[in-house]
């Protein structure tokens, strides 16, 4: 029977803390479809100004974060905006720039650090003299951390320099920031010099900062402005939703400082996978609250049958590929939390090894 539980599936799955569902059942609310809801105003504004943008808007989900960003800058359908072969907008949203939004996605190949190559991003610009033919660049878009690239951090040089491409081309630079304030506390660089060349940000209040709901969406007033119709129009406009604000406004004051223990905490995690034979970490690859180990030999020990043997435990993660898995730190994992994981980790590794070669 199992008696213990250790979540590293991703940093979505934290439960509200007191703190949290105490704002909650108190939080003052009204109808925030007609404008009115204190407690969302208060949120938005608060991020506003931490991301040094003019206004912001509370969504459902980062997805529909995205998505609206996308639609909002690519207004005109048939537009295409220029990202990243792994980002999450266009492997994990499922298609919704192109079958809802009518935007055409230009991908550059992403590195292991997440970024994509400066001249690549340029050279994928569409020529205006090419209209007849091609679609009409209007976006190029960054994600912060990298999630697919073990939530590596985009630098304030190389997102100037994304900024400045995209402006000499008369183009809007969105920046997927679903975990901003990681990179933001790994890089030591404030939060809003980090955004300072984007014209949007998506920032996920619900992985790393531990609400239970809700991303932001932060830009100019007049972006913000035809965001908050395209969120009616995709039914993201809720009514008293400061109940939801409420939590997300205790995560943003009192989690931010957390996120640099989770990174703490993800390195000594890597560095005990590494000690395992089977396996392997890239330790340089290890910057935030991310950490994928891959598996040496993957033709014994699948990503899969690792997971299903640590769920017997109480240890839950996620395969990341054919031959890698998935941790993801978070503020309610404790440092006995990775010992117990560990041995786990390791006692399934010898298990499955140990069955496969009697078979």
């Amino acid at each position: 029977m199992v008696t213990r539980h250790v979540d590293l599936r991703s940093d979505t799955v934290t439960k509200p803390t007191e703190a949290m569902r105490v704002a909650m059942a108190n939080a003052e609310v009204d109808d925030d479809v007609l404008g009115a809801d204190p407690t969302a105003y208060r949120l938005e504004s608060e991020m506003a100004k931490l991301m040094g943008k003019e206004a912001a808007l509370f969504v459902p989900s980062g997805t529909m974060a995205n998505l609206i960003s996308v639609m909002v800058h690519c207004d005109v359908r048939g537009s295409e905006v220029i990202l990243g072969d792994n980002c999450h907008i266009h492997v994990y949203e499922n298609g919704g720039i192109s079958t809802i939004g009518g935007v055409h996605p230009k991908t550059v190949k992403n590195k292991p650090d997440g970024t994509m190559d400066i001249a690549e991003i340029e050279a994928a610009i569409r020529h205006p003299n090419g209209e007849l033919y091609y679609p009409s660049t209007r976006l190029i878009c960054l994600e912060n951390t990298h999630a697919n690239s073990g939530g590596r951090c985009i630098s304030v040089e190389y997102t100037d320099k994304v900024g400045e491409i995209a402006k000499r081309h008369g183009l809007k630079l969105h920046i997927d920031g679903a975990r901003i304030f990681n990179a933001s506390i790994a890089l030591g660089v404030p939060v809003h010099r980090l955004v300072q060349a984007a014209d949007s940000v998506s920032v996920c209040l619900s992985k790393g900062l531990g609400a239970p709901v809700g991303s932001v969406i932060v830009g100019s007033k007049s972006f913000i402005t035809k965001a908050k119709r395209l969120r009616k129009t995709l039914g993201g406009g809720m009514r008293q939703v400061g109940v939801l604000c409420a939590a997300a406004l205790v995560a943003l004051r009192e989690n931010v400082k957390k996120l640099e223990d989770d990174h703490r905490k993800a390195k000594i995690l890597a560095d005990g996978l590494n000690q395992i034979k089977q396996l392997s970490v890239n330790m340089s690859s290890v910057e935030t609250n991310m950490v994928y180990f891959n598996i040496l030999d993957s033709s014994l020990i699948s990503p899969e049958k690792i997971c299903e043997v640590l769920e017997e435990h109480g240890v839950l993660a996620m395969p990341a590929s054919a031959v890698s898995v998935r941790l993801v730190l978070h503020h309610q994992i404790s440092e006995s939390d990775i010992n117990y994981a560990l041995t786990c980790i390791k006692q399934a590794v010898e298990q499955i090894a140990t069955d496969g070669s009697t078979k």
